[in-house]
Formats: structure tokens, C-alpha cells, sequence
């Protein structure tokens, strides 16, 4: 790969949190672990800043080889647990409350482990474990004399993030990079290459993260396969989940009574729902809930909650769109249930999916780009402020706009102005 001098120019600012995307695809293929565990073990463990040698590679590789399992040597390494008496692995990590015994119960995707003893403060401090997990670097420990029959304990547990970050550096720097130059990297960070897109690519590309960076962001995107819808949510950020159809409780989404604890909506940036025409509500509860947390991301259960995550849904159009247009309508994949106007009209942004190219593999960058967990932590520094009245000096919102439109506009608006524009 030949530097370029947007390549250049990430390099120079921001050397430590920069990566070539290429390295990371490489890697990807042998491993099916989201993008940001990825980029955080080659920025903690490689050296990057060259790209004619890139030293430290074989750090991660052997981290993956030893410590990353496939679901299919499960049995293997709580074998070799058992030997060594303990051993660090990378997993997605998960916590339940048994009832009858008063505790918690880890349970490891890969390791297929879904009794393993886990100490209360791993839960206060790491409270995704109980709404969808999260993935980490795990000490786990073989102890049967304590533990009969649940020998497997977690003693320790390393999220996989950034462990800090300075909006302010980051901030400060923006201004070295002509408005075409950010968004081009923006789009590289994501691992694409825009130099095959045209503006309004990009701009959907982009669209696709504002979510991530508004507070109570409702976003639809329907439109062909392979065009990358779900990516974003399930790989670029630790602070979204992806849900894929099934059935949706009022419990799991909102306010679980039993547990006094609330749901998804309150310990993520993003609940998106692939697959949305999969989607069922249990009860019509659920669904009226949904709606009016879409629409003042608020709910009462028993107790009013106020919170910030932002919803988005993911489906596919099969058909092709002039002839859905006469025959139907854009919602036509979500379940009759959601094609309802009082949902439909709390949706801030509609992506039309079918105007994004499908993924080929000329579409992914060789170049350099953010590190996602870096990344990540850029966009969710987004929400801590709102630009909805920036457009004020510039734009007069007509009468032809009620209410809700004018606010979908504001906050598509104010995402889009943040991630151009993070300096302001």
C-alpha cells in the first residue's frame, strides 16, 4: 500500500489511534470477533505507524491463536483450565440472576459455559453483562473443591475499550482536515474506501452513524442485502446491540419489575433491530411503549424512566423498489403490527437503502483510518451535546413542516453538523 495524503495526515495527527484498515480485514477473516476487539488488540499489542513494517503482528496473532476460541474447542480449553487452574480468554461475557440461590451466574458464548461463578461488584461495575453482554479479556479459574459442580469462576474481567479518551485533543485537531478530508476518513474508519462513492454515498454512510451520536435518534433503513446495514451497530461500537427478530418484551426493552432494572433502552446508545419483519411483540403493551419512548424517550412502568438510547430498524427489500412504490408502500417489510402512522411518524430519518451500493471487494479501503475503539469513543462524545438550533442563522423551516418534522429535521441535522463538524 502507497500512503496517500489523507494517509499522511492521520498519521501526523493522530498517530497512536490510527490503523490500516487492510491489516484488520486480514485478520477478520480468520475470526469471528467484532471489528473493535479487533483494532483494540492491534493497537494495544502492534506498532502501526509504518506501514512498510508493521511490528508486533505476530503479538496479536498468537493473543487470537491462544486466547481467542472457536465455539468448536470449547471442551479443549475448560479442559486445559482445568489443568493450568486458570486461563485468560477473550469471549463475550453475559450475566444471569438465579433467584433461588441469590447470585449471579456467568455465561461465555464460545466457552459454552452458562454457570460460571461470578462475584457481585463484576456486575455493578459491568452492567451490560445483564443486557446482551459484552465482550472482554476473562480470568477464569477451575475450583471444584469450592464450587462442586460449577468448578468455572471468573476472577477477573477486562473490558474491551479505550481506557480513556480526550475530546479535547481530539477536537483540537479537526481543523487540519478540509471538510472532504473528514469525511473521507470517517468513511475509511469504517474500513470502506470512498474514492468509489459519490458525495451522496458518503453522506448515507454517514447517516448511518448518527444514531450513535444523537441522543434518541429514531433511524429506519430498509433496502437490499449486502449492503452493510447491520455493520455498523454490530461491529464499529461496544455501545450499541443488535437484536435480530424474534420476539420483544416489554421486560427485555424497557423495565424489568422483577428485577427493579431497566432495559435495553437504558444501558445502550443504540437498539437496533435487524431483520425487522422478524420482529414480535409479545403483548400490545410492548409495542405502545416503544412508541412513546420513540417519541419523548421516556416510559412509565410503574415509575417514570428517562433515558437515551436511540432505536433504529433493519430490514431487507426483496422487491425492486419502482415495483414496491406501485404496488405498496416503504414500510411494507415491517410486521402489520409497526405499520402504524403513530410509529411511523416518530422516525426522525428514512435511509433508503437501495441507493447504497452493495458491498464488492473493491469497496473496502487498504488505507488508514481511526482505530474503532478510538473511533467509537469519538462519536459518543457527540451525545454529551445537541446542534438541533445550529441551522437556525441559515435556514427558515416552512410552515408545511408540523411539529415532528421539524423535530426529525433538527436532529438528523445536529448528527450529521456533529460528525462533520466536531469542532464546531
Amino acid at each position: 500500500m502507497s500512503l496517500d495524503n489523507l494517509d499522511r495526515k492521520i498519521l501526523e495527527y493522530y498517530p497512536e489511534y490510527s490503523i490500516p484498515k487492510s491489516l484488520v480485514r486480514k485478520l477478520k477473516i480468520g475470526y469471528n470477533i467484532p471489528v473493535y476487539v479487533l483494532e483494540h488488540l492491534l493497537c494495544n499489542y502492534a506498532v502501526l505507524t509504518d506501514p512498510e513494517e508493521v511490528k508486533g503482528l505476530d503479538n496479536v496473532e498468537n493473543i487470537l491463536q491462544s486466547h481467542f476460541l472457536r465455539p468448536d474447542m470449547a471442551e479443549y480449553v475448560k479442559s486445559l483450565i482445568r489443568e493450568r487452574g486458570s486461563y485468560r480468554i477473550i469471549d463475550r461475557i453475559s450475566a444471569q440472576l438465579d433467584v433461588n440461590e441469590n447470585a449471579y451466574h456467568a455465561e461465555l458464548q464460545n466457552l459454552s459455559i452458562r454457570d460460571g461463578i461470578l462475584e457481585d461488584h463484576f456486575v455493578k461495575n459491568n452492567s451490560k453483562m445483564l443486557l446482551g453482554g459484552m465482550w472482554a479479556i476473562i480470568d477464569l479459574m477451575y475450583d471444584h473443591d469450592t464450587y462442586p459442580g460449577r468448578p468455572f469462576v471468573v476472577k477477573d474481567i477486562h473490558p474491551i475499550q479505550l481506557s480513556h479518551f480526550l475530546p479535547d485533543d481530539f477536537i483540537s485537531k479537526r481543523k487540519n482536515f478540509t471538510l472532504n478530508e473528514w469525511i473521507d476518513l470517517m468513511i475509511r474508519s469504517l474500513g470502506l474506501e470512498p474514492s468509489h462513492m459519490d458525495r451522496r454515498q458518503k453522506l448515507l454512510q454517514l447517516l448511518r452513524l448518527v444514531p450513535l451520536a444523537e441522543k434518541n435518534y429514531n433511524l429506519v433503513e430498509l433496502g437490499p442485502r449486502a449492503t452493510g446495514k447491520s455493520f455498523v451497530f454490530r461491529e464499529i461500537s461496544p455501545y450499541s446491540i443488535l437484536l435480530s427478530g424474534g420476539n420483544t418484551t416489554v421486560a427485555q426493552l424497557f423495565y424489568n419489575l422483577s428485577l427493579r432494572r431497566v432495559g435495553l433502552v437504558g444501558e445502550w446508545d443504540v437498539v437496533a433491530f435487524d431483520e425487522v419483519a422478524g420482529i414480535q411483540f409479545k403483548d400490545t403493551v410492548a409495542l405502545q411503549m416503544l412508541k412513546d419512548y420513540m417519541e419523548a424517550g421516556s416510559f412509565a412502568r410503574r415509575v417514570e424512566v428517562v433515558a437515551e438510547a436511540s432505536i433504529v430498524f433493519n430490514g431487507n427489500i426483496n422487491d425492486d423498489i419502482q415495483t414496491l412504490m406501485k404496488l405498496s408502500h416503504l414500510f411494507e417489510p415491517f410486521p402489520e403490527a409497526m405499520q402504524d402512522t403513530a410509529l411511523i411518524d416518530r422516525i426522525h430519518a428514512y435511509l433508503p437503502g437501495w441507493e447504497v451500493t452493495k458491498l464488492m471487494p473493491y469497496s473496502f479501503t487498504e488505507h488508514y483510518g481511526f482505530a474503532i475503539d478510538y473511533f467509537s469513543e469519538i462519536i459518543r462524545s457527540l451525545r454529551n451535546y445537541s446542534a438541533v438550533n445550529a441551522i437556525d442563522p441559515y435556514f427558515h423551516l416552512g410552515s408545511q413542516l408540523n411539529r415532528r418534522d421539524e423535530k426529525a429535521v433538527r436532529k438528523t441535522a445536529s448528527g450529521m453538523l456533529k460528525l462533520l463538524f466536531p469542532d464546531g
